[in-house]
């Protein structure tokens, strides 16, 4: 079908700007009755790879559906794009063309709709002009009903911080999809947060050098990402299913403001609207609604046998975050205050409407997993206050024992315990308040709203690996929680001093024990998690690298939950 008029376009971006909406490229859709004629049939062996600097990717794949995009170098240059059920490109099954333009950074996300079910399919991007064509990339669209679904969990991807191994590691996996639940990349200045002397031979210092703000800051730092050979690997053998997180703006983002956007770098509203109209170019996703492009909360029915359901928990409808330290007096901590703030039932994480949302969509969906793709831990980690407050003092790892033995004592019905022993494991905070720990009214409103159904969460954010129990306040179990460790970001590792193999064995070791409803913690590696899907059972694989400093890697599976 024919792309919308420029004038057309032009008007509503115009109208956009002046209501203050927020600008998202949209997809040019292509229907079955596309121009399949042969009389702009290209010879490959003519044509050169050149121009096509960002490689290809598909996005949103379904039964019926799939987006596949590109970036062509210039502008005003007529792209011809094909897709066929074999690598030679022997039959077209659909084909068409687009015209690069500046106002999207010449970026093409072609959404093909009306496909067949359950096929493999390759497509290919090129100019005549030039004689450029792009590689071959590879995508899917699902059965009507599958046996099993794969799907490879990752988030947090920092350029500076180390080699992309792990996007290596998906692309080769046997993954039908990759979930990205966000910080593709980091908005910080070059040598700024995750670069150290331990990587900086690896000479990948952020492009720009500054910390990003503007439009064509955004679209520069993700065509230096995606000038990472094994990010375009990954892209171009398997469809992603993407969200943003904060870093895509700006970290520990809410709806009027980030932790690290301050007054002197302009309007945090223009420096949002940047950062997303950049995602939209190099990160398509099919829309919810046509008529309101800045929803990126969307559904997914992957073979009737998961509903995939993808939500925004960052920029649509989350109130500021709370501070722990807010709450520190000088004469100790103030417990009455925090606790008339957190369990305000005003404050939210999704915002009502994506809330009433995706209550609807998980009890009106009949699928055997109700899957839920989101940024940030919602598993309880509710830490003894007395750790919390000694983390990074000299005394930490003797008060950590102390406090892993007296609960190891209460578990064990231990009656010599004191009244003060029990409480200084069962005074308890939240370890981070960014997470769904710092909206808990949200969370139980959500979980009683979800009814008997049993839910899975796909979770990133921390760079770290967890595995743990959804609970309700009364206890009752509702699901399990998979969080998937970093792509490169670095994680607890950092923040403990870089301790010794056996130092962060016993940190993970005393989490698992004074977390009630954690079962499984990694503090340091870099990786993924390799989701199989069946009738019977998920089975979850962490999946880590051994390196991000070389290219050289191996991977091996550090822990498995089998839930049914």
């Amino acid at each position: 079908m024919e792309a919308p008029k420029n004038s057309r376009r032009q008007f509503i971006r115009n109208t956009l700007l002046v209501t203050g909406a927020v600008i998202l490229a949209p997809n040019f859709i292509s229907c079955n009755d596309d121009d399949n004629k042969d009389d702009d049939k290209i010879n490959a062996s003519d044509y050169t790879k050149i121009n096509f600097d960002q490689g290809v990717a598909s996005f949103d794949p379904t039964k019926s559906k799939v987006i596949i995009w590109t970036r062509y170098n210039s502008p005003g240059k007529l792209i011809l794009w094909e897709v066929s059920k074999d690598i030679e490109f022997s039959k077209i099954l659909r084909k068409g063309t687009i015209t690069t333009e500046i106002s999207r950074d010449n970026t093409i996300a072609i959404e093909l709709t009306e496909l067949e079910e359950n096929q493999k399919l390759y497509y290919r991007f090129s100019n005549k002009e030039d004689k450029a064509i792009s590689v071959i990339g590879e995508t899917i669209t699902f059965p009507e009903n599958a046996s099993s679904v794969k799907l490879a969990v990752c988030s947090c991807s920092n350029y500076q911080a180390g080699l992309f191994n792990v996007y290596n590691a998906m692309a080769k996996s046997d993954a039908d999809v990759i979930v990205h639940l966000g910080d593709y990349f980091y908005e910080y200045e070059a040598g700024g947060y995750g670069s150290n002397a331990q990587n900086a031979a690896l000479n990948r210092l952020h492009k720009p050098a500054q910390e990003i703000l503007s439009l064509d800051d955004y679209r520069t730092r993700y065509k230096q990402y995606r000038s990472d050979a094994d990010l375009q690997l990954a892209h171009q053998k398997k469809p992603f299913i993407c969200v943003w997180d904060d870093h895509e703006v700006a970290n520990d983002a809410y709806k009027e403001g980030a932790e690290n956007h301050q007054a002197n770098e302009g309007s945090y509203e223009a420096r949002k609207t940047y950062a997303l109209q950049a995602y939209s170019e190099f990160l398509p996703f099919s829309r919810l609604e046509a008529n309101n492009q800045s929803l990126i909360y969307r559904n997914f029915n992957l073979g009737n046998l998961v509903n995939l359901t993808m939500l925004d928990t960052r920029i649509i409808g989350r109130d500021k975050q709370l501070n722990i330290n807010e709450y520190m007096t000088a004469s100790g901590f103030d417990a009455v205050k925090y606790q008339a703030d957190i369990t305000n039932p005003s404050r939210s994480l999704l915002g009502t409407t994506q809330r009433n949302w995706l209550s609807q969509i998980v009890n009106s969906n009949t699928a055997k997993w109700q899957v839920l793709g989101q940024q940030v831990l919602m598993a309880k980690m509710y830490v003894p206050a007395e750790m919390l407050t000694a983390f990074g003092s000299p005394d930490f790892t003797s008060i950590l024992t102390e406090l892993v033995t007296i609960k190891v004592r209460l578990q064990k019905n231990d009656p010599t315990l004191t009244p003060q022993d029990i409480a200084r494991v069962t005074t308890v905070l939240p370890y981070n308040l960014d997470a769904w720990d710092g909206y808990p009214v949200d969370r139980e409103v959500m979980y009683n709203a979800f009814g008997n159904k049993k839910i899975v969460t796909l979770a990133g954010d921390t760079h770290n690996a967890w595995s743990s129990k959804l609970t309700k306040q009364d206890k009752t179990e509702i699901g399990i929680e998979l969080a998937t460790p970093g792509i490169s970001s670095p994680g607890f590792e950092v923040y403990l001093g870089n301790p010794s193999p056996q130092t962060l064995t016993a940190f993970e070791g005393a989490l698992t024990t004074l977390i009630d409803d954690l079962d499984y913690f990694d503090a340091s590696r870099r990786g993924f998690i390799l989701t199989t899907f069946t009738s019977g059972n998920v089975k979850a694989e962490w999946v880590f690298v051994n390196t991000i400093l070389s290219s050289s890697y191996t991977t091996s599976i550090g822990h498995t939950v089998v839930y049914s």
